[in-house]
């Protein structure tokens, strides 16, 4: 009965979340709601017995990307008034790509079926000896071994593709030429001067500012005595 009470809990609220992701108009409100929303499929997670999953969701979208997400809207001079004046301008194309996802995922569950066997390998025990964390690492690391390092792949490409469309050189910038100063010598560095005993920085060229001397206060002006 807790159980299926904490189901429908973490769902609906999962749901809110998700909705008011797409619905809200402050950037930051949304990656809020991103984040709750994260924690409530976690919350299924672990409902489900995937407790592996759970912290990963925690740790690595809640903690990393999400973060990461806010960061970058806090950061960024969003300019909400321009934003909100394209809305209606392509609203109509909005709605129209809007509606073709809809009927597309329509028909996806209207012919989607369960598997003969599905209720068989949901209610199969599981191994003594082998946990969820396991269980799911040898079937990562060994099944679909080639398929999790290509996926590795793809997505290293594509954060190198994003860092160099997104890399803006300012030639205006001073830049650090490590290799200059790395070969650069004693003699091009350091002047050595001999100065002889007791002789100031002046011998070589090299005047302190003079003091200015305070100016006098002005005199005061007495006025005639009246007779």
């Amino acid at each position: 009965m807790i159980t299926t009470v904490a189901f429908y809990v973490f769902a609906t609220i999962m749901l809110v979340s998700a909705a008011l992701v797409v619905t809200s108009r402050n950037p930051v409100y949304s990656v809020l709601f991103l984040i709750l929303a994260f924690f409530n499929a976690a919350g299924l997670f672990l409902l489900a017995g995937a407790e592996f999953l759970a912290m990963i969701l925690v740790i690595v979208y809640v903690g990393a990307v999400a973060v990461l997400f806010l960061f970058v809207v806090m950061m960024l001079n969003v300019n909400f008034v321009q934003l909100s004046e394209g809305f209606q301008r392509y609203s109509r194309v909005g709605l129209v790509i809007g509606a073709v996802l809809f009927l597309e995922l329509v028909f996806v569950l209207g012919g989607w079926t369960f598997a003969p066997g599905s209720q068989t390998l949901r209610l199969a025990p599981m191994p003594p000896d082998l946990h969820n964390t396991q269980a799911l690492g040898q079937l990562i690391y060994t099944k679909y071994f080639l398929l999790f390092q290509t996926s590795g792949l793809i997505l290293l490409v594509a954060m190198i593709g994003a860092i160099v469309l997104t890399l803006r050189g300012r030639v205006e910038s001073r830049r650090q030429d490590i290799s200059r100063q790395t070969s650069r010598n004693v003699a091009e560095t350091l002047v050595s001067v001999t100065m002889p005993l007791g002789s100031g920085t002046k011998s070589i060229g090299i005047f302190r500012p003079l003091v200015s001397e305070p100016e006098a206060p002005p005199e005061k002006i007495h006025a005639p005595e009246a007779h």
